[in-house]
């Protein structure tokens, strides 16, 4: 290593103090409010209507500047390109090698970083039945929660998304972790409305994570093993994430209250952090940042062949610019983008409408709760078989299937009716939207270039939430439109996606993800 490298590593290494400090300020900030908290064990954890006392006060003043001194000592250092250094250095996937303990543990770090990820969107049908008891609010009003929880996700996905491009992958993964612990002080808020505010900030922290996962694994991953390796992650975080929620509820709830349930954003996210030795730099990032060096040590750690050549001068004039983005990348952007909003209408709005509408058809309460709990079960095995098919038949038409599953459970719905089973139609619904969850984030990440991959998941990431925040407001503003009229509203933007898709989506099976730069 050089001399010039070795002065950009050490000040790196300087540098990283700041997070450090900004992590403790932040966790200080959080443990301040535990003493609330348990100034109401002995009447079931309830503080509605309590003051907030100074700890409580300097704890939130103390977590904006923690969270920003973290994220300043997260910012990248950019390597120096002298103007007659015709250098480069080019990254060969090992295409025929297999996977290295180092991609298994990556692998493993980012079903866990899901895992969490996800379990605060699912807590929210948890903590609703506490909320409603203690706060002594409507329905409609608590609506609101989830409301600004999915506005947040929305946020989050697209400002993470573009801070996954400015400060590298691994770091924007961390900045949300930080933020994550922060917002563990949900659990203490005495007032309803400033739950609210703190689950908008909570879907913020948690739902930059998603895309910027996605567009990790995709540029780490060997091209032989990448399309599997992403569905996998991607599929056993959700059901991880529904399945460790559902058992954290379970388990404390009835002991410490629905309180607990934000609490738990305190250990989990600083699990994240202490994980971060797991969590590698993008190597390809590097390289744009002109961080040679780390990029040999990453790809190195991973089994890539790493080599040096000499550029010509027109090759050399391009290097670090924006690759221009032709106008086919907007066909592929409208079909995934109207596929999203369509699974978050699916998946916010119909499924969680349905239970009501089969209880007004005659059908019991116990068989319809039946119907919704045995998801996580039926996604299980999805997950597998999605997998299967996006490595090793075709990425972009198991996308357009997945569609085609979805189009035709909810066209199921329309059949519901006295004496008729809504089994089949429930059943391919949630096949069909787990099959397309499972595979449109890694879709995504697998088919945009390295400068604009983060904000292209993030966006994609953005639309699934904003179905989710559409059908929440129509809830808020009680204008949910009966079943078979939902169903006939989603079934158009489903098969537009479809046509979309076959019409302008490329198949990313096995693709060197350089060519994309080309």
């Amino acid at each position: 290593m050089t001399a010039h490298a070795d002065h950009h590593v050490l000040s790196d290494r300087k540098r990283l103090w700041a997070f450090w400090v900004g992590c403790l300020i932040v966790t200080a900030g959080v443990v301040l409010h535990v003493p609330m908290y348990l100034m109401g064990a002995d009447i079931g954890y309830r503080l509605a209507g309590m003051p907030m006392d100074l700890g409580m006060t300097v704890g939130m003043l103390m977590i904006p500047p923690g969270c920003a001194l973290a994220g300043w000592g997260l910012l990248p250092r950019r390597g120096l390109h002298h103007e007659h250094d015709h250098h480069t250095v080019e990254v060969t996937p090992p295409e025929d090698a297999p996977l290295s303990l180092a991609h298994w543990a990556l692998m493993l770090v980012l079903v866990v970083a899901l895992i969490i990820d996800i379990m605060k969107p699912a807590s929210l049908g948890f903590v609703v039945p506490g909320m409603l008891k203690e706060y002594g609010v409507s329905k409609a009003m608590v609506a609101w929660l989830p409301f600004a929880a999915l506005s947040g996700t929305v946020t989050g996905s697209i400002i993470w998304g573009i801070l996954a491009d400015i400060f590298g992958r691994r770091a924007s993964i961390l900045l949300s972790a930080v933020m994550f612990v922060g917002t563990s002080i949900c659990g203490a808020m005495p007032d309803f409305w400033w739950n609210v505010i703190m689950c908008f900030m909570m879907g913020a922290a948690a739902g930059g994570l998603l895309p910027v996962v996605y567009a990790l694994l995709a540029e780490t991953m060997p091209s032989k093993h990448r399309g599997w390796s992403l569905v996998l992650v991607g599929g056993l975080g959700a059901v991880g994430g529904y399945l460790a929620s559902s058992s954290c509820s379970a388990l404390l709830q009835p002991e410490f209250g629905w309180r607990i349930m934000w609490f738990l954003n305190l250990p989990t996210g600083l699990i994240l952090i202490a994980l971060s030795g797991a969590i590698p730099e993008s190597a390809k990032f590097l390289m744009t940042i002109g961080r040679m060096d780390a990029a040999h040590a990453v790809m190195k750690r991973f089994g890539s062949v790493v080599r040096e050549r000499v550029e010509t001068p027109e090759e050399h004039h391009h290097v670090l610019t924006v690759p221009p983005i032709s106008t086919r990348y907007a066909g592929m952007t409208l079909a995934l983008s109207i596929a999203a909003v369509a699974w978050g209408l699916v998946n916010f709005g119909l499924l969680l409408w349905l239970p009501a509408e089969l209880v007004a058809e005659g059908h019991s309460v116990g068989v319809s709760s039946q119907l919704l709990a045995k998801s996580a079960l039926i996604a299980f095995p999805t997950v597998f078989v999605c997998a299967f098919l996006y490595s090793r038949w075709s990425t972009k038409w198991s996308l357009v299937v997945s569609i085609g599953v979805s189009a035709l459970g909810v066209a199921g719905v329309l059949t519901i009716g006295p004496g008729v089973s809504p089994v089949l139609p429930v059943a391919l619904m949630i096949i069909g939207t787990n099959g397309l969850l499972a595979i449109l984030l890694p879709y995504t990440a697998e088919s945009y270039p390295l400068k604009i991959r983060g904000r292209a998941t993030g966006w994609v990431a953005a639309c699934s939430k904003s179905g989710g925040l559409i059908a929440q407001l129509l809830g808020i503003l009680a204008a949910v439109p009966p079943l078979k009229v939902a169903a006939l509203m989603i079934i158009a933007p489903l098969v537009l996606a479809m046509a979309l898709m076959a019409w302008f989506g490329t198949e990313t099976r096995g693709r060197d993800l350089r060519e994309l730069e080309r």
